[in-house]
């Protein structure tokens, strides 16, 4: 099974973050500029948490408040679960499977290194079972 740094080196190194200041409106206009589903949050160059569509359907609209007068850092999910590029693959299904979530910031040495989520993952497993199924159709039929 592959590691998460096998995802990484597939992906363009665009982590998008914002800062814990930044306002939960100006925050879902780069989600929506960029089509993505959460951004990381970073101060003085340290992640400190993360930021998904569930948080902001969760704790703003079903709780009625306004996304243009709320920060980022009120309802940010602070102590993320984070992986490293060494994780595997598995790993990381697991944590997203049981834990509920479908982002894993990429943390090397205390430093940001990328994002993954579910449907990298699930790419990355799909795209590694061709290659072993390819691999044992030749062995069988014997080819090159």
């Amino acid at each position: 099974m592959g590691k998460v740094r096998n995802i990484l080196q597939g992906k363009p190194n665009s982590a998008i973050f914002v800062s814990p200041d930044v306002t939960v409106f100006e925050a879902l206009e780069l989600m929506f500029e960029k089509n993505i589903g959460s951004l990381l949050v970073m101060e003085q160059n340290q992640f400190i948490g993360i930021f998904t569509e569930r948080d902001y359907a969760r704790k703003v609209i079903l709780k009625g408040k306004s996304s243009k007068n709320i920060k980022i850092k009120e309802i940010m999910t602070e102590n993320a679960l984070t992986v490293c590029s060494d994780t595997t693959i598995e790993e990381c299904m697991w944590l997203m499977t049981n834990k509920f979530i479908r982002h894993l910031p990429v943390i090397d040495d205390g430093k940001l290194t990328g994002i993954i989520s579910i449907g990298d993952v699930v790419k990355y497993i799909i795209e590694e079972q061709k290659f072993i199924i390819g691999n044992l159709e030749h062995y069988i039929t014997g080819s090159v």
